[in-house]
């Protein structure tokens, strides 16, 4: 579904789902003086018809989410999804519904077991979100999710979007979604001019995929519009020519149906620059802190890091003892985040501990040999993994 900085975005002014009834939907370009296209009541009705017609032949039927489709089920799937591919989602989602079958089971984890969960899936914030909102369903709700989009938007983590999706998909009510597939599909067939990220554009493509979603079939027709998204009107090499669409389609019929929707404005990405300690002790553990529950990664499992090379080599000296020639430099690694890029310089230390020095306080972190004690980000995953594998 849609990114987290557009859900939160919806969720101010949002009050309820807009009603039908204008008799023309206008959609406009960066130009908000510019009017570019107009969908009448019926175009609106035959836009919704051909996508339910493509959607029982073409449409996917068998994802996990769909068999049984709670609002529980529907809800923890859009946030997964958020971001993310179905096919990396499927066993996320599989093995937390094992784990957690109701709101009430996750409420009741802790943050990092559900974290534990989710590591490797990205965007943790996802998470965190998921498990407090769950927490907040169960003090507010009686255990259930609020049938309505008022309550839903109130919730950590969901957006009208996600709302939109929870009561169509998971409630059976009549509300539109406004995903990145759904965006891609209306921005392309009515040549919406403008990055979707903005707030005056957003709210026309607001505006049109409540012109064109049925009363009826609401479910359905923003499966379809999803599927749509996902399956013909890709980002980069849309099949137009098996979509049901094409032939009213005015990014096809310009010949560069890839133009739209326009992306967002180029900036510059800074690049910011981190050392981490990897610190194993003489029994082969190797320390963990838990970071802030706010911010980068918050909440989750990570090696300790510093701004320079001295501060890191200070701190080592407080864990135990080691020499010069214990300490090694590994290549940098390079995570890419959405506003900047993470250098990290992994700095691999072996101590000798007293048996004093491995009494630690849990603030400061832990000595892990074996099991994590919750989740951890993928670079640092990926860099345990591989200083398990120098011990062996």
């Amino acid at each position: 579904m849609s990114s987290n900085a557009a859900e939160d975005a919806n969720k101010k002014g949002v009050s309820k789902v807009a009603a039908k009834g204008a008799s023309t939907t206008t959609v406009v370009g960066s130009d908000t003086d510019k009017q570019d296209h107009k969908l009448s009541e019926k175009q609106c009705r035959e836009f919704a018809s051909t996508v339910l017609e493509w959607f029982e032949v073409h449409g996917r039927k068998h994802l996990p989410w769909q068999q049984n489709p709670t609002p529980y089920r529907v809800w923890v799937s859009e946030i997964m999804l958020q971001q993310t591919q179905v096919t990396t989602v499927i066993p996320y989602f599989e093995r937390f519904m094992q784990r957690y079958e109701h709101v009430g089971a996750l409420a009741a984890a802790s943050q990092d077991d559900v974290l534990s969960l989710w590591t490797g899936l990205g965007y943790y914030a996802r998470g965190r979100n998921l498990h407090k909102a769950a927490q907040l369903i169960v003090q507010d709700h009686h255990g259930e999710l609020p049938p309505d989009l008022d309550s839903l938007v109130k919730l950590p983590g969901i957006g009208r979007s996600t709302a939109g999706a929870i009561l169509s998909l998971g409630f059976g009510q009549s509300a539109p979604i406004l995903d990145g597939n759904v965006k891609r599909v209306l921005c392309r067939y009515c040549c919406v001019d403008g990055w979707p990220g903005q707030t005056a554009v957003e709210r026309r493509l607001w505006d049109l995929t409540t012109a064109v979603t049925p009363i009826k079939h609401t479910a359905k027709f923003n499966q379809a519009m999803m599927d749509l998204g996902a399956t013909l009107c890709t980002r980069t090499r849309p099949a137009c020519e098996r979509c049901p669409l094409n032939q009213q389609c005015l990014a096809r019929q310009s010949g560069v149906a890839t133009k739209w929707p326009h992306k967002k404005p180029k900036k510059d990405k800074p690049t910011r620059q981190t050392l981490m300690l990897l610190a194993i002790n003489d029994d082969g553990s190797v320390l963990l802190q838990r970071r802030p529950s706010s911010g980068l990664w918050g909440g989750l499992w990570s090696f300790p890091q510093f701004d320079d090379l001295d501060s890191l080599q200070e701190y080592a000296t407080t864990l135990g003892r080691y020499r010069p020639t214990d300490v090694e430099q590994w290549d940098h690694v390079q995570h890419s985040f959405t506003h900047f890029d993470l250098r990290i310089t992994p700095v691999r230390i072996a101590l000798k501990l007293t048996a004093r020095d491995r009494i630690m306080d849990a603030s400061e972190g832990c000595w892990v040999d074996g099991e994590l004690p919750g989740g951890c980000a993928a670079p640092v995953k990926r860099l345990l993994d591989k200083l398990t594998h120098t011990l062996l």
